[in-house]
């Protein structure tokens, strides 16, 4: 969590998709991997008292088990959101990186906006990731 988990135009691209799809709902946005967790953004209402590696450590899961459900007819995983009593919890993993965002309550058709901007900018950025060491590697110009 030192700021040097992730690259800077990711972060900004990440927080920017976040604040235009949830708006003043949004209450924190986290990015992490296999190895790092970072967070971007918490609202300035709530207590930075969250358990961030407690969180990352249960959210990696969803590395492992997106696999369980391939080829099902359900169709690809998209993303993973947890209700709670407070607001919700939604998980995004593209490749060897995610993001997990909570927020306020909001409509289903949001957190499926949520979900395409994120897997978007996720898929981008994804070779950026060392996925080795957890650090980010050098992103070649297209």
């Amino acid at each position: 969590m030192d700021g040097e988990t992730i690259d800077s135009e990711l972060a900004d691209e990440i927080h920017s998709v976040c604040r235009t799809t949830v708006g003043d709902e949004l209450r924190s946005i986290t990015y992490f991997t296999e190895e790092d967790v970072e967070q971007l953004y918490l609202r300035s209402d709530l207590e930075q008292t969250a358990d961030l590696i407690g969180f990352a450590d249960h959210e990696r899961l969803g590395f492992h088990s997106q696999s369980a459900y391939r080829n099902t007819q359900l169709g690809e995983y998209q993303a993973t959101i947890r209700m709670f009593e407070n607001g919700f919890l939604s998980r995004v993993i593209r490749g060897p990186h995610g993001v997990w965002v909570t927020t306020d309550d909001m409509s289903i058709e949001r957190f499926e906006e949520l979900t395409s901007a994120l897997a978007s900018v996720l898929d981008d950025f994804a070779d950026t990731v060392d996925v080795e060491s957890g650090d980010e590697g050098e992103r070649e110009d297209d």
